[in-house]
């Protein structure tokens, strides 16, 4: 083939490849293939620039291709050096420039702009002359460099922009911006050119784009993750270009299982071919599912629905080699993600591609080459240039280029390969021949080296093999990227952060980054972008204002994603820094003849940063060289100037600074004469500024005059006016004496300028420079401050919400309009978000005024709230109320002793919180160390355990409780009896516990039985005790030795107290003792032990009824008892105390007689009543002499009765005759009647030498001789 064949082939290759166009019958329908490859192409071209020296220059282009092409610069044909930073290269899309800050002599050249992709190059050349003096370049330009055409300059001003855009999958979006030309000819109207990346979009399927005069809109129907990305809009003019850019974010739709994968995307085809394509594509960002552990490979050919899957098992890498297609057939591929989970929703389908043979376009477009056919029956020659035009893990692409053929038959070609270091050649096509010069190698190892060659042939034989390859190693599995470097944010604007990181150390083929996202504090983390990004800049959109975030970064290949970035340091999004609006209204507030002091307002846009300082210029009047007054700069917009003469007249303007820079100059001033103000009457007022703009009224503020005249200045008089006209009303017809007034009686909706004048003695001064225009119309969502006393903490608190908010406003508290700067009395401004609060912590009677709050950088959001003197006390009094508030309790400090003498003290509230707090003290020392506090909220129980209650502890314990606001105390007195007893039983349990871990002890210490017969036992019980163990009884520390010894084998031990009386009492004690230790038991007998001893006693000591006993001088009541002791309490009564011996009986003894035993528990009373007249009596008496022989039985008889019953007594010589074996008595007492019994004594072998008759009342002698006295006798008879 010549080469002027060669060229047309390469040409119209390359050509065809770009606009073919494959048809495949569909009924009636035809799909076109849109083209997939473009070479560079230069928009707007490079434009010759001629310029003085030290001024800069800017080159500019606009190019187009796909892929998107890079631009290289030259000068002179000589590749610029940029590492000098004296040139300046920027790219944004498909638009380029090259800017040279401060040109030279050296700079004049010809620069040229070289495009270039994959597809081929293109350039633009311009011309830049610099100049030394303004016309000198009019004499050395060339004719050549001259500006041949001189473009119309449209001014191109957008009115309205699109914005970010926040979308789901299958959802729509649409771009649109509106603008003005200047000027707006009709046939001279810009191109719309809009871009997403790098890439310029056109009408397709995917995309609809529509644009009219001064409007155009670009539509996505069917939004995929494919469409995310920076969109541009270029409108361009022969004269140069306007852009406007906005970022759409598309997020992963809804998953058909939850917690699957998003889909993933960018489906491209490489190295199309006659039975095979290789897809790619893009992960997906799994922040909030699962890894990804797969994909699918789907085909569906071009004008059927029938997707089929192309792999069996998922690929775990993002390209991969779809064969078995068919020759002539066109297809569309798409992708699915699978993770533990399920399997995500399909990609967009990729664009339409055709299983063709390279070779075939010539025929296929009817391509016409004249041949001549010389080598008619003749193998081909052999291929040249074999190499590899791509190489991965387990396949090569292999080019090479065709032997120059002219016969009529059929060429194709073989594939052989061969590893390294060997000769032995393996053919690769044994079945299907190669008829393209590229062809893809399938089925290699990762990590190998191979060499290969080709052979051409044709049906009369084949030709020599190829040159072999250099050896081509194929890719080994390398594993994800690492983790990408620092990641750094910062400000960009008021809802977006700037995020720029450093790349990973080991890319590993890297595809792009995902970024995350996360509110500082939590642990949220969503994804910035669904798309991979390739840069290592990137801009978060959609961002809330004063929110702070962190931000991370991973890097992406096709095996997945590596590991997270550490975060960046958190950033609160407000907008970026730029330079402040200049000031305004310069007026004059005073002049002395050599000074003047001046006065102006702030600028309306402070740039984003607090203004810092102000610079401000003069001149004469009627000059143009402005001078710089003053170094260093003026931090208040109040300055005096000095240094002036006086008679001249001076104009002066203002500069503001922020941290941005300097911002731009005011309006200058009016012309000010110096000269000396003299009138009496005040200077004006100025810095006026409004709140509280409601409807129908406003508050005016402003600040004092500086020349206040010949006399202080005493009030202010406001003047208002509509806007536009001069028809001024005074506010207030009464001067004021303060700096503020609120205005009432505006119209709604209406516009008004006001201005103040002084007034002094000598009249009304002069009026302030008019204010800014003012509607009297509230803000929209504007409330009033709030006033409320806070349930907890007992705080007064002033509250405001802010309807408008912004990053950089700030809420100014004000009392009676001046702002409060003094916080050293317990007022506190509390701020969160668009809330702020006034808090007077200690409030006293002088904070009664006038409150306001106002909002910076809003629309003049502001309010104020009167606390008058009576609200105010109301106020103090509730909030010592609540700050003084009393836990009640439930039960007081108590105490309880535990096991091993620990001292328990307690106390329960009727309520505690888990924040309560509480101290225990004792003696006014707090009490801390080893001992343990806790409480329980359920209960509401507080308590303190003290491990070693001691001698030291008696005194005064207290419990002081804190829970919030309430405080509760309570105190415990242990002194005297009631710590010694507390001591005790402390020190009891504590040997206790010992006694009880270690050898024999009393498991239950003696006690005192008392008996149903008033018998008194002590009793113990002992336990732990072996054979060698031994008991004691002791008796104030004197052994007892019993009549029965203990018996220990039944651990019960009992000592019987015979005939318990005084002489019984005393301390007793038991011991119990072995090799293994001794222990003792004791209890006192006496005092308070026997008073309770004999109130058992008492108790168990039934009395019965009287009875009379009569005796030698008298009659003798008796009571019998089962037990009596002379401590026991007893009384007798006859309507009076007595004794219960009656001597010598008489009348007046008659009546009724008690007897009376009492205990501190209840008491035993017994009565008889002898005041009858049916006396005991005699009847029959005994003999005066018996006389009876030795050993014979004598029976004495004797008749009585009487009502009560007489009891009888029988004596001998005096003495009671107790019955024993030699005399038996035998009493028969009457009953209550009259009837007479008789009553015997029976005497055996004594000698009974008289009877003697006692009765009661009359002597013996007159018994005798009354035979009839019903008195019962006490008879004695003795022989």
């Amino acid at each position: 083939m010549s080469a002027r064949l060669k060229r047309i082939y390469d040409h119209q290759y390359h050509h065809k490849e770009s606009q073919y166009v494959v048809k495949t019958k569909m009924g009636e329908k035809y799909v076109r293939e849109e083209p997939m490859i473009r070479g560079p192409q230069f928009l707007v071209r490079l434009r010759s620039h001629t310029v003085f020296e030290n001024t800069p220059i800017k080159l500019f282009c606009t190019v187009e291709g796909f892929p998107m092409p890079v631009v290289k610069w030259y000068k002179d044909g000589v590749i610029l050096n940029l590492s000098a930073g004296r040139y300046l290269v920027e790219a944004k899309g498909g638009s380029h420039s090259l800017v040279i800050p401060r040109c030279t002599t050296e700079d004049t050249a010809q620069f040229t702009a070289v495009a270039g992709n994959i597809h081929g190059q293109a350039s633009s050349q311009a011309y830049v002359f610099v100049s030394l003096h303004m016309l000198s370049f009019f004499h050395f330009l060339p004719a050549a460099m001259l500006p041949k055409i001189h473009y119309t300059k449209i001014n191109i001003t957008f009115v309205e922009k699109f914005g970010p855009v926040f979308a789901t999958e299958g959802e729509s979006a649409t771009l649109s911006a509106t603008m003005t030309l200047n000027p707006n000819l009709a046939n001279l109207q810009p191109e719309a050119q809009w871009y997403r990346d790098d890439t310029r979009l056109f009408d397709s399927k995917w995309v609809k784009i529509e644009t009219g005069r001064g409007h155009t809109t670009l539509t996505l129907p069917n939004l995929f993750k494919d469409d995310e990305g920076l969109y541009t809009l270029r409108m361009v003019t022969k004269g140069g270009t306007a852009e406007h850019s906005a970022f759409v974010s598309v997020a992963d739709g809804p998953p058909p299982v939850p917690s699957a994968p998003g889909a993933p995307m960018d489906i491209k085809i490489h190295d199309a071919n006659r039975d095979y394509v290789i897809v790619s594509w893009k992960p997906p960002n799994t922040t909030t599912e699962g890894p990804i552990i797969g994909y699918f490979v789907d085909k569906c050919e071009v004008g059927t629905e029938n997707w089929t899957q192309c792999n069996d098992h998922p690929i775990k890498i993002c390209k991969y080699p779809v064969s078995g297609l068919f020759e002539g057939h066109s297809y569309y591929f798409r992708v699915r993600a699978v993770n533990s989970r399920g399997i995500s929703k399909p990609s967009r389908m990729s664009d339409p591609i055709a299983a063709l043979d390279p070779t075939e376009f010539e025929r296929l477009h009817g391509g016409c080459i004249c041949r001549e056919y010389t080598t008619e029956g003749k193998p081909p020659g052999a291929p040249s240039g074999v190499h590899a035009s791509e190489t991965d893990r387990t396949y090569v692409v292999l080019s090479w280029k065709a032997p120059a053929y002219f016969g009529k038959a059929p060429m194709w070609y073989y594939i052989e390969k061969a590893m390294a270091n060997t000769e032995t050649w393996q053919r690769v096509n044994t079945k299907v021949p190669i008829r393209s010069p590229r062809y893809a190698v399938f089925d290699l190892a990762e990590g190998k080296q191979y060499k290969f060659r080709v052979l051409s042939a044709n049906m009369y034989g084949t030709s020599e093999p190829s040159k072999p390859t250099h050896l081509i190693e194929t890719l080994e599995l390398k594993g994800v990227p690492s983790a990408p470097g620092q990641v750094i944010a910062t400000r960009e604007t008021d809802t977006s952060v700037l995020i720029q990181w450093a790349p990973p150390k080991e890319p590993n083929n890297l595809i792009g980054y995902y970024i995350d996202q996360c509110v500082k504090g939590s642990k949220d983390w969503t994804s910035a972008n669904h798309k991979p990004h390739k840069n290592t800049k990137f801009v978060v959109s959609g961002l809330k204002t004063g929110e702070t975030y962190v931000f991370r970064v991973q890097a992406i290949n096709e095996l997945g994603l590596s590991e997270e970035s550490q975060e960046s340091a958190p950033l609160t999004v407000r907008a970026a820094l730029t330079t402040p609006s200049a000031p305004y209204d310069i007026a004059l507030l005073n002049c002395d003849g050599r000074s003047m002091v001046l006065n102006w307002k702030k600028p309306l846009q402070a740039g984003g940063a607090a203004i810092k300082e102000y610079y401000v210029d003069k001149r004469r009047s009627g000059t143009s060289m402005w001078r710089e007054i003053h170094i260093p700069p003026v931090k208040e917009r109040l300055y005096k100037v000095e240094g002036l003469t006086e008679g001249a007249v001076y104009q002066f303007h203002v500069y503001a600074a922020n941290l941005a820079g300097l911002g731009p100059a005011s309006k200058h001033s009016d012309d000010f004469k110096c000269e000396a103000w003299t009138m009496p009457e005040p200077g004006p007022a100025y810095d006026l500024k409004f709140c509280e703009v409601r409807d129908n009224s406003l508050v005016v503020e402003w600040q004092k005059p500086i020349y206040a005249g010949s006399d202080p200045i005493t009030g202010y008089h406001v003047e208002y006016a509509k806007n536009g006209t001069s028809d001024w009303k005074t506010a207030n017809e009464k001067a004021v004496s303060h700096r503020f007034l609120k205005v009432t009686g505006l119209e709604v909706g209406t516009c008004y300028v006001f201005r103040v004048c002084a007034v002094n003695a000598a009249g009304v001064g002069m009026a302030s420079m008019p204010s800014d225009p003012v509607i009297a119309k509230a803000v929209e969502g504007s409330q009033e401050v709030s006033c409320t006393v806070d349930e907890k903490s007992g705080d007064i608190v002033l509250s405001f919400e802010s309807c408008q908010m912004n990053a950089s406003s700030q809420f100014i508290w004000k009392k009676d309009y001046k702002e409060i700067t003094d916080f050293s009395k317990g007022v506190v401004i509390k701020t969160e978000g668009s809330q702020s609060k006034l808090i007077f912590k200690n409030p006293e009677k002088e904070d009664a005024g006038t409150y306001s709050v106002s909002v910076t950088s809003t629309n003049g959001v502001s309010s104020s709230y009167t606390i008058s003197t009576e609200e105010l006390e109301k106020m103090m009094a509730l909030s010592y109320d609540i700050r003084h508030p009393i836990i009640p309790l439930k039960s007081e400090l108590a105490y309880k002793i535990l096991e091993r003498g620990r001292m328990r003290f307690w106390l329960q509230a009727e309520e505690i919180s888990s924040k309560v707090t509480y101290k225990f003290f004792a003696n006014n020392k707090e009490l801390s160390g080893p001992n343990k506090m806790g409480h329980d909220v359920s209960t509401g129980i507080i308590e303190f355990i003290m491990d070693h209650f001691t001698e030291e502890n008696e005194g005064t314990f207290t419990c002081q409780i804190t829970d919030g606001g309430g405080k509760a105390q309570s105190s415990l007195v242990l002194i005297g009896d009631a710590f010694k007893a507390a001591l005790a039983e402390a020190d009891f349990q504590r040997r206790e516990y010992i006694r009880v871990k270690e050898g024999p002890h009393f498991s239950e210490f003696l006690s005192l039985q008392v008996g149903d017969d008033c018998s008194v036992t002590l009793v113990c019980k002992v336990a732990n005790l072996k054979k060698e163990s031994e008991f004691h009884w002791y008796k104030d520390d004197t052994e007892i030795i019993p009549d029965v010894k203990p018996d220990l084998s039944s651990g019960v031990c009992k000592l019987p107290i015979k005939e318990f009386s005084m002489k019984t009492t005393g301390v007793y004690k038991a011991t119990i003792s072995d090799d293994r230790g001794k222990d003792m038991s004791q209890i006192d007998v006496s005092g308070k032990g026997m008073e309770i001893l004999v109130l058992h006693l008492s108790n168990v000591s039934s009395a019965a009824e009287l009875a009379i006993k009569c005796t030698a001088t008298g009659i003798q009541l008796q009571c019998h008892m089962k037990y009596y002791t002379s401590e026991m309490n007893i009384s007798w009564y006859h309507s009076r105390f007595i004794d219960s011996q009656i001597i010598e009986p008489m009348e007046k003894d008659k009546g009724a007689y008690s007897i009376v035993i009492t205990n501190s528990e209840n008491s035993h009373k017994r009565t008889m009543d002898l005041s009858g007249d049916d006396r005991g009596k005699v009847v029959g008496g005994l003999p005066d002499v018996v006389t009876i022989m030795e050993k014979k039985t004598l029976s004495l008889t004797c008749t009585v009765c009487g009502d009560p019953k007489p009891q009888v007594s029988w004596l001998k010589n005096g003495a009671e005759v107790e019955p024993d074996d030699q005399q038996d008595v035998i009493s028969f007492f009457a009953l209550l009647t009259s009837d007479m019994k008789q009553v015997h004594m029976i005497i055996g072998g004594d000698v009974v030498n008289q009877t003697t008759f006692k009765g009661f009342p009359a002597t013996a002698a007159s018994r005798r001789a009354d035979p009839t006295h019903t008195t019962p006798y006490f008879c004695s008879e003795s022989h």
